[in-house]
């Protein structure tokens, strides 16, 4: 059997599963999910990724009987939400400084490294710039 992949979902990835409006890629997206149903991929996220989808969320100008249910499905998904313990904190603020990213994209960045998953972003500007950590734009993702 083939040993299962582990994703680490961006928050730009998360918010399509939520609502599609306005938002790309909405079919690589969807991939994802359905690999993850068949068991191919397994899904990780930092908690930093529940404020973020939160965030962009309420700034879609949704109603807000709509945008509660938006965020109530986020805790349905098949995701692992990974806590940031001191040590981790202390490792992503090195990664944000020696690379020179936010130190919100670091996150996801240390959580890659740490569980040696692939990082899936709709914004792969900055972090696929750093050696040692797999990075897939969602517009490939297959």
């Amino acid at each position: 059997m083939a040993k299962i992949k582990k994703l680490i979902i961006d928050s730009s990835v998360g918010v399509k599963w939520l609502n599609g409006q306005d938002e790309k890629y909405l079919d690589q997206a969807d991939k994802i999910l359905q690999d993850c149903e068949k068991m191919k991929v397994a899904l990780y996220a930092p908690e930093l990724a529940k404020y973020e989808i939160g965030n962009a969320i309420r700034y879609k100008g949704l109603d807000e009987s709509f945008a509660k249910i938006c965020l109530s499905t986020l805790y349905s998904l098949p995701i692992t939400f990974v806590s940031l313990e001191e040590k981790d904190a202390l490792e992503t603020l090195v990664i944000a400084q020696k690379e020179n990213i936010t130190y919100y994209d670091a996150v996801f960045v240390n959580l890659a490294e740490k569980i040696g998953g692939i990082l899936v972003t709709d914004n792969p500007k900055h972090q696929s710039k750093i050696k040692g950590i797999k990075v897939v734009s969602l517009k490939n993702y297959q």
